[in-house]
């Protein structure tokens, strides 16, 4: 398949769809070198990754859970379940974190995009081995802090859920390109 497929053929897969079977460290390993390759302007390569398998999945599941039980005034008790279960049913959990440049040489945009680049690398290599995944990022992940040890400077931006999955994924559906691109000559 070609570059071009590949990225038509990309897909979000929600934890609800993944089945039990583990994910390899090895494929994981390699979802990261990926996204080492990332583009990133100054060469502050941003991203930074904790990778979350057995029990600390379902201990960053709890947490989640606690904490909107905590700060949300009126708890819905679907919210709750799913914050519990998602972690559980993912093969694998990679929170997606951004070590902010301490000379701030750059905008911090810019690094949030070479971060978000780098979960597209892993994203398109997960689709080429049919490997389901999903980017959450919950409001939650304000809290992050409490759960994880930061350096300072780095805060998490989101979790990418990996799974196995065995159903047949929806086509991709896009508006066509000309109405979003104005030619100047």
């Amino acid at each position: 398949m070609d570059i071009f497929e590949l990225i038509q053929r990309r897909r979000s897969v929600f934890p609800v769809q993944y089945i039990d079977k583990p994910i390899d460290k090895e494929i994981i390993e390699k979802l990261l070198e990926a996204a080492n390759w990332a583009p990133t302007h100054r060469k502050t390569e941003p991203w930074r990754f904790k990778v979350l398998l057995g029990n600390s999945k379902d201990a960053l599941g709890t947490f989640l859970a606690n904490k909107y039980q905590e700060v949300e005034e009126r708890p819905k008790k679907i919210k709750i379940k799913k914050l519990l279960e998602n972690p559980s049913r993912a093969g694998a959990i990679i929170a997606i974190c951004m070590q902010r440049d301490p000379k701030e040489s750059l905008p911090e945009w810019e690094e949030l995009a070479a971060t978000a680049m780098a979960v597209q690398n892993m994203w398109l290599c997960c689709t080429e081995m049919d490997l389901g995944c999903y980017w959450s990022s919950p409001g939650l992940i304000k809290y992050m802090d409490e759960f994880f040890d930061f350096n300072d400077g780095e805060k998490c931006l989101g979790f990418f859920y990996l799974g196995y999955y065995d159903e047949e994924l929806s086509e991709g559906v896009r508006q066509p390109i000309v109405e979003k691109v104005e030619w100047m000559e």
